[in-house]
């Protein structure tokens, strides 16, 4: 039996390593590239980074969901250096607020003393919360007594940077919680056909570009919020249905030697029902 390896105190914690790392890349003489960075430019990097870890997920790649893991913390590491370096606040604050929040939030793990300590000012009906409803239901009282009452709407707490489809979803569950919401999937379903409806009636030579944007706008914002009618998140809906749509293109290219711009569309429509019927009796 291999007895267990004790810990070389001498290497750098990698945490700390990483932060250092940063903050010599930022650093006079460092990366020009890293050194001219804002919050701003960085955004972009930081969605198509946590698109790539979902990807990996979706995969079940797990050596490129560590590498991708860490291409996110980098992201958070860059974001603090820069505010560190504007004097706004630096990564030891993110972790000390992150660190008030899971205490603040979760006292029926930590204890209701350790919440109030960390600045929880809900009164909470469930303080020792067991089941995962009950944690939500806290953790919701919780957030709501934290946040300032100087925002104008109920709506104002959800980001405008959200991806689309997440926003509309989070929209609609935030107007859910004073009771304007679709009572039952009945409802919803009714809304999408007569959101439809009105789509198709926009499709017509005299209808402007700008009001049939509006009509498919108003279903892609229903198709969301019947997913959250559903419990599921329409982002990884979507993120699935194009997965599938790239598996079945491929196999329709791999079942025929002609290029598949010199087919009919009744011979395209033939290689997708093809492709189709052989991914659902293997699958």
């Amino acid at each position: 039996m291999t007895p267990p390896q004790k810990a070389d105190n001498s290497k750098p914690d990698p945490f700390h390593e990483s932060v250092a790392l940063m903050a010599r890349l930022r650093a006079p003489g460092g990366c020009p590239w890293d050194r001219e960075q804002t919050l701003s430019t960085i955004r972009k990097y930081t969605l198509e980074e946590v698109y790539e870890v979902i990807d990996a997920i979706d995969r079940e790649h797990w050596d490129d969901l560590r590498e991708e893991l860490g291409d996110l913390v980098l992201q958070v590491l860059f974001y603090a250096q820069i505010a560190t370096d504007e004097g706004k606040f630096t990564i030891h604050d993110v972790l000390e607020t992150l660190n008030r929040k899971l205490v603040r939030r979760h006292p029926h793990v930590f204890g209701e003393t350790a919440s109030a300590a960390a600045g929880n000012q809900a009164p909470l009906a469930e303080p020792s919360a067991a089941t995962p409803s009950q944690v939500l239901k806290n953790w919701d009282e919780i957030k709501r007594a934290e946040k300032k009452p100087s925002s104008a709407s109920l709506l104002d707490t959800v980001p405008r940077s959200f991806p689309s489809l997440l926003e509309a979803a989070k929209l609609g569950s935030k107007a859910a919680k004073v009771g304007f919401d679709w009572p039952d999937i009945t409802g919803i379903l009714d809304k999408l056909r007569e959101e439809m409806a009105e789509l198709q009636a926009e499709l017509q030579p005299s209808s402007s570009q700008q009001r049939i944007e509006e009509e498919l706008g108003d279903l892609l914002f229903t198709a969301a919020n019947l997913a959250r009618h559903l419990k599921i998140d329409a982002e990884l809906a979507l993120r699935s249905a194009n997965a599938k749509f790239r598996r079945r293109f491929a196999a329709m290219e791999s079942s025929t030697t002609s290029p598949l711009d010199t087919l009919t569309a009744a011979q395209l429509e033939s290689l997708w029902a093809a492709a189709k019927a052989s991914e659902q009796k293997n699958g």
